[in-house]
Formats: structure tokens, sequence, C-alpha cells
């Protein structure tokens, strides 16, 4: 891989790091500042079903940000260590155009599609 293939991808990685952190920060401002409401005896069942959905679903978008935002993070602590785009099964280098695709990728194609299959299997 050239230097200007890493170039380009680590700066791609900075701006993902500066995307997730800013949808991580409009995520936790949009969180309800109020306490939950006491149910009503007049039938509020409704309304509490739905505020339950809503936060479970920005509990697991919050999960999702902040895992993709470590995955990010850990490919430029790699940067700066010296060992970006080599395979942490075996060591290997991860093919360009799989980083190209996903330059957080931590696996070459071949670890990747076993790591699949195991998981197919269990």
């Amino acid at each position: 891989m050239t230097t200007a293939n890493y170039r380009i991808i680590k700066l791609r990685l900075e701006k993902d790091r500066q995307r997730l952190v800013e949808q991580l920060e409009k995520i936790r401002a949009s969180r309800p500042t109020e306490n939950r409401r006491e149910g009503s005896p007049f039938g509020k069942r409704e309304e509490e079903a739905t505020e339950t959905s809503e936060l479970e679903n920005r509990m697991a978008l919050e999960k999702r940000i902040l895992d993709q935002l470590a995955e990010v993070e850990n490919a430029l602590a790699k940067f700066d260590k010296g060992n970006y785009g080599v395979c942490e099964n075996f060591g290997q280098p991860i093919g360009l155009d799989r980083l190209e695709a996903l330059p957080q990728a931590p696996l070459c194609m071949n670890c990747k599609a076993a790591q699949a299959k195991d998981a197919k299997v269990k």
C-alpha cells in the first residue's frame, strides 16, 4: 500500500470519528431531561410503552455508535503504533480493497470469513 493510500484512509477514519462523536453528542443531547411520569390510573400505558420503546431504540443506537467509534479509534491507534493494515489474527497484510471498503477492519478477508463461518456453526 502506498503512503498516499494510507493518508487517504487515515483522513477518512478521522472524519468518521468526528461524525460518530457528533452523532453521539446529538443522541445524548436529545435524552429526555425530565423524570419518567408516574402511571396514571386513567390508562396511560400506551404512552409509557411508546416512551419505553423510544428509550430502548435510543440506547441501542447509542451502543451501536459507541461500538463503531471504538473500532475507528482502534484503527487510528494502529496508525500511531505503525501496525495499521495488519490482520490481528495472523499478522498478514489486510488487502487494500478491504481497507478501502472498511478502513477499521481488524481482520483480513480470510480470517473474517472463517469468523463468520464459525459464528453460523454455533
